[in-house]
């Protein structure tokens, strides 16, 4: 008898631990495919040139730690790539890795980007109503910026660049009990002196599968990436990233 009340308590207890591990720790992994838009130009001597860039899909995927040990934060790493090519008319002339690209000639430029996001932060408020979270991230960018004469081949320049950039971070997000329904605001930021960046997103998001193992939620939303660079590794930009995006998280 006392072997089978001992069995049967822990049994509950077990129970009991795998209905609250989501509570104590929790795995995200999720990816977006996000239609993006790029306006706006670069340089590497301030006079940025704007180029009429061509829409592109590309792709973000990150995954994120949360766990109720005090004072340490949880993380969330995201890496997003921002590759785009675009062209314009060069009513003036400039220069570019020191070549220089003539007035009335049509420059080509071919731009591979990469954003990688380590964020580190805490859950201020946590309930199925409403969460806040609040922290840091260091973005890490890292880019190749690639110009040639459309009708000049031989005349073409290259420059890559990389840095961290340390900024604000928070999200907000809310659920409708009983719907599955929710929606979120996310968006890290920097202005500090004249290099200004911002990231940030908003989705509405719908619960696919929900039980003990595993959670599936769908996304829909919207994101917005600024580049205003001042001097990165040699680099100046004004850069704008936008469009919408449609991606599923999974929770474990």
């Amino acid at each position: 008898m006392k072997k089978h009340t001992l069995a049967i308590g822990m049994a509950g207890l077990i129970t009991c631990f795998s209905s609250q591990a989501d509570t104590l720790l929790g795995l995200y992994a999720g990816a977006q495919g996000w239609n993006m838009e790029t306006t706006g130009g670069f340089s590497d001597d301030g006079s940025n040139i704007a180029f009429n860039f061509d829409d592109k899909t590309k792709s973000s995927f990150y995954v994120a730690l949360e766990h109720p040990i005090p004072l340490v934060p949880n993380i969330k790493l995201q890496r997003t790539a921002m590759d785009t090519a675009g062209d314009v008319l060069v009513s003036a002339s400039f220069t570019f890795d020191d070549e220089i690209f003539t007035a009335n000639s049509t420059a080509l430029s071919d731009v591979k980007l990469t954003s990688t996001d380590a964020i580190l932060y805490y859950e201020i408020f946590d309930n199925d109503l409403l969460s806040f979270d609040l922290g840091i991230n260091a973005k890490y960018i890292d880019g190749e910026l690639f110009v040639i004469d459309k009708n000049d081949p031989t005349n073409s320049g290259r420059e890559a660049f990389s840095g961290v950039v340390p900024m604000a971070y928070s999200r907000i997000a809310i659920g409708i009990p009983a719907t599955g329904l929710g929606a979120y605001v996310e968006g890290s930021f920097l202005s500090f002196d004249d290099q200004t960046l911002s990231d940030y997103q908003a989705a509405i998001t719908y619960s696919l599968m929900e039980n003990f193992a595993i959670d599936l939620t769908f996304q829909v939303g919207y994101r917005n990436v600024k580049l205003d660079l001042d001097d990165l590794d040699g680099i100046y930009s004004n850069l704008e990233f936008k469009g919408a995006f449609a991606g599923l998280e999974v929770h474990f």
